[in-house]
């Protein structure tokens, strides 16, 4: 490990800078050209190492190859056909000849590497073209010898070696794209589904503090009112208060115990409330002085979990903004009844003129209503009735959208094939 940190230092000390790698590369180059200029290709018993010095016009051309391969990655088109035009001199009048085909091959590498497959293919089958048919035709050599083939698979080589690196290049791009692709995506998600949490909390806030809120400040300003003349009537609006501000406490800390984190302590583990407490939450109306009437229709019909919230805190919005809005002689009729496979929710008031209409103040009780039935599934319908008054009917799935694609791919499951499903 002590090796490999030095290592990966230097490959990212290169990479940082370009021009310092591509001066090493050529440096590298020139010293390969120049060792292997002293290599005797003929000899009494074939090759033979001596310690010949290069011609002048070799090492000139070595030289001059050498310094265009330090520009190989700003024009790597030019910079090979510098290379093989050297390569091709070299070929003509070098005798021993000099290995200058070794630059052209790097050039060659590097435009395989950084163009497309139909460049490499051009450009790679006319570079071995030209270089095979000046070592053949033009050199000293004859035209089958094992140096002109030589120059042949070299060419050949470094085009499919260039290729080869920039394929592997972008399929590491693609995953790298695609990686973060998907990063974004679960941070996008994860973005929404915190704001339709927030959503939610916040509509249970909603539904909660104003539904107590307004029975305490009702029942309130009835204290107030008895409190000289009738004390014993006082003390029981008292008593609804102290009722209404324990129940938005308990439901409030309920709330709010969704947003703790692992180590606090634990919250509240009673049920969600619904129609199951219904009447519950008609008496707390009645008891603030809003005459209530409900009916059920809907023979114990059990509910989903979210469904069953969703219900009760339309009732309760809808009582409250009657509590609100309608005026102090109103009266409030609650029903349940169940259609079907759907259960219809039912909040009318006979409020008179604009002030029965909830949501007047510019408050968000119905647009939190709707909010609801939509996440279930269901549809909400509100408005003015005929004769003064207001309406609020929701239609609620007895079955979520989550239950009903688990029962479609039960049931496909469970099919066999070729039999009616």
């Amino acid at each position: 490990m002590s090796t490999a940190r030095p290592l990966d230092r230097a490959r990212c000390s290169l990479k940082a800078h370009p021009w310092a790698l591509d001066a090493s590369i050529a440096a590298g180059a020139l010293v390969c050209m120049v060792a292997g200029s002293f290599v005797v290709p003929r000899g009494a018993h074939g090759v033979t190492w001596g310690v010949r010095t290069p011609d002048p016009l070799s090492l000139l051309l070595m030289l001059l190859a050498a310094v265009a391969l330090v520009l190989r990655r700003r024009a790597p088109k030019t910079v090979l056909a510098t290379t093989g035009a050297l390569s091709v001199i070299e070929c003509v009048t070098g005798d021993p000849r000099a290995p200058v085909t070794m630059s052209a091959v790097i050039a060659l590498y590097t435009v395989a590497a950084t163009t497309d497959r139909t460049t490499t293919w051009r450009v790679g089958l006319l570079t071995m073209t030209v270089l095979t048919a000046a070592a053949m035709l033009g050199g000293p050599l004859p035209w089958y010898a094992q140096e002109n083939l030589g120059v042949l698979a070299w060419t050949g080589i470094g085009a499919t070696a260039g290729d080869a690196v920039r394929s592997r290049r972008a399929v590491v791009q693609a995953i790298r794209e695609r990686a973060e692709r998907a990063e974004r995506t679960r941070e996008e998600e994860a973005r929404r589904r915190v704001a339709e949490e927030r959503l939610r909390i916040a509509r249970d806030l909603h539904d909660v503090v104003a539904h107590h809120i307004a029975l305490v400040n009702v029942q309130a300003g009835v204290a107030a009112h008895v409190m000289d003349k009738r004390p014993d009537q006082a003390k029981e609006a008292l008593a609804h208060v102290r009722e209404a501000s324990r129940s938005a406490l308990d439901e409030l800390r309920a709330t709010v115990g969704l947003l703790r984190q692992s180590g606090d302590p634990e919250a509240p583990t009673e049920p969600a409330p619904g129609l199951s407490r219904l009447e519950e939450l008609a008496a707390t109306f009645r008891n603030a002085g809003l005459p209530v009437h409900v009916a059920r229709a809907d023979q114990g019909t059990e509910l989903p979990a979210a469904v069953d919230l969703a219900a009760y805190r339309i009732v309760q919005e809808a009582l409250t903004n009657v509590q609100k809005h309608a005026g102090s002689e109103a009266r409030a009729e609650v029903s349940v009844v169940r259609v079907g496979t759907h259960m219809e929710v039912t909040v009318l008031d006979d409020g008179a003129g604009a002030a029965g209409v909830p949501g007047a103040g510019g408050g968000h009780g119905l647009l939190g209503m709707r909010e609801r039935v939509t996440a279930v599934g269901g549809t909400l319908t509100t408005g003015p009735r005929f004769g003064g008054g207001f309406r609020v009917h929701a239609i609620l799935p007895l079955k979520t959208r989550t239950e009903t694609r688990t029962e479609s791919r039960t049931e496909t499951r469970t099919t066999a094939p070729g039999e009616p499903a």
